[in-house]
């Protein structure tokens, strides 16, 4: 068991827990966990970009308003009203850093997205933003000598006694190594679950682990039910897909049906550039009506060489599978933003002192039913900084606290049955838990749960059986979020109770050991 201590443990190599090591190593030695590679997140894939208000006709409050509207009464008021005050700060210091975003005439080139009423989304690279931000900070963190980074490891433990967290357990499965790291403070920051979906824009690492190992060690979880599917995922029948950002249907693509006809007009005053959840829903409703299983996103209109300059790797993705982008692409919506998470205050902080999440992972009340388009990098960098200096306001003083012993080991010969398991997970929740729920469907899929529960032989403190606990885990919270969700709302759509209940304008809260309940939303 090897073992190391650091002044701060950050869990998760997307832009919140690259931004929160980089400004953390200003206080102290930082060690960053990662799953895979430090470059695989969300955040790297991530096309559009970061929504600010940076333009002088633009201000912080057009930006809360759109935000409250996408997020359809689920956003709690001062969470939202900080991340547009405290998002134009966050990017000029970026700025200052040295990353270069997209200009043109010499001025921020500022995009448009769904939900969005201005244009205030800055992009780099065109449609490579989070690559860009992600390439720019790992940059930083590379060079910064305060930083030690520990790749391909499965945290499977966190290090919790009475109400306080210490540090974490991890494996690594490609020498079987077991390490333990205490820390004065820990950060969550790995990422979401979109993942457990069989189509998803998510690389296949995204599938809830810290949701799982939250809830273990006791922290609450919120609006795990809402799972923001977007509108327009790559289709070719073989599965594979990619994203095709919203900032497409910003410069002026069109959705049409399998008629050729455009459908959004009818359907809301923003057509194209309606929310995330309404636009999908649409999709959905099309495929159905029509019994296909993609509709077309349109570009013919648009200006060729624009489109090429504007969406370089998306163009060049396309043409790859004998697409030609500025003609037609067929698309279909894909599971891509986990909208709840572990609970957190206004600082990051959890239930559980020490331990704080921020990025996707966390639910800050910002998003609320509905992630407003390119809100979520901005997220990270806001209360990924807010977190630190919480942490750094108030130290940790007590050191109460044992670590057992307990390693884990690599059964190999359950690789074949869990990755049997995982795929039919995966068709399960796209099939069941998709954009469209109802109480039989959700019923259904948690019998399937317990069902392979029961069936897959786990082992104690086995790398497969782990990894399968936790998928089961993640998969039953949202599940059961969904089931006492009686209601449509966002990313989540009941067609046995297909209206918006006032009723239901609450959090709803799971944590280990306790009742499901709902708590209020803050308002202004």
């Amino acid at each position: 068991m090897l073992h190391h201590q650091f002044d701060y443990l950050v869990i998760g190599s997307g832009l919140a827990g690259l931004y929160s090591a980089h400004y953390a190593s200003q206080f102290g030695k930082v060690a960053i966990l990662t799953k895979s590679k430090l470059d695989v997140s969300n955040s790297y894939f991530a096309q559009g970009g970061i929504a600010a208000v940076t333009d002088s006709e633009d201000f912080p409050q057009y930006h809360l308003e759109d935000t409250l509207t996408a997020g359809r009464g689920l956003c709690d008021y001062t969470s939202v009203d900080i991340l547009v005050n405290e998002g134009p700060e966050r990017i000029k210091e970026l700025i200052a850093l040295g990353m270069q975003f997209d200009t043109e005439n010499g001025e921020l080139a500022l995009g448009l997205e769904g939900g969005h009423h201005r244009r205030r989304v800055l992009h780099a690279g065109g449609d490579s933003t989070g690559r860009e931000v992600v390439h720019f900070v790992i940059e930083k963190v590379l060079e910064n000598k305060n930083i030690t980074i520990f790749e391909n490891q499965m945290v499977y433990e966190l290090l919790v006694n009475d109400g306080n967290c210490s540090g974490a357990k991890s494996f690594n499965v490609t020498d079987n190594s077991n390490l333990t790291i205490e820390a004065k403070t820990i950060i969550l920051a790995l990422g979401g679950a979109s993942a457990i979906y069989q189509r998803t824009t998510n690389p296949e690492t995204t599938v809830g682990d810290g949701i799982a190992l939250g809830y273990l060690a006791g922290v609450q979880i919120a609006d795990m039910e809402f799972i923001q599917f977007h509108p327009s995922s790559f289709y070719i029948k073989e599965g594979y897909t990619f994203l095709i950002s919203e900032a497409v249907r910003g410069e002026g693509a069109y959705l049409l049906n399998s008629k050729g006809e455009r459908f959004m007009k009818d359907i809301h005053p923003l057509a194209e550039l309606a929310p995330r959840d309404i636009v999908a829903r649409s999709i959905f409703d099309q495929m159905k009506k029509s019994n296909t299983d993609h509709v077309i996103l349109s570009l013919k209109h648009l200006n060729e060489e624009k489109i090429k300059n504007r969406f370089p790797f998306i163009y060049a993705k396309c043409k790859e599978a004998g697409i030609d982008m500025c003609d037609e692409i067929p698309i279909a919506p894909a599971a891509h933003y986990m909208v709840g998470g572990i609970k957190t205050g206004l600082h990051g902080e959890t239930n559980i002192k020490n331990l704080y999440a921020c990025g996707e992972l966390a639910s800050t009340g910002v998003m609320g039913a509905n992630r407003l388009a390119s809100n979520s990098l901005l997220e990270c960098m806001v209360y990924g900084k807010r977190a630190i200096d919480h942490a750094v306001q108030n130290p940790q003083t007590e050191k109460n606290y044992s670590i057992s012993s307990t390693k884990i080991h690599c059964n190999k010969k359950l690789a074949d049955l869990f990755l049997g398991y995982t795929n039919q997970i995966a068709k399960l929740m796209n099939t069941k838990v998709g954009i469209v729920r109802n109480e039989k469907s959700l019923t259904e899929s948690l019998q399937f749960i317990e069902t392979i529960s029961n069936d897959f032989p786990f082992e104690k403190e086995e790398y497969y059986s782990l990894r399968l606990r936790y998928l089961l885990l993640v998969c039953e919270l949202l599940i059961k979020g969904a089931l006492a969700r009686k209601e449509s709302r966002g990313g989540h759509y009941r067609d046995d109770f297909p209206e918006e209940l006032d009723s239901f304008s609450m959090h709803s809260l799971q944590q280990n050991n306790k009742e499901l309940s709902f708590t209020p939303v803050e308002e202004k």
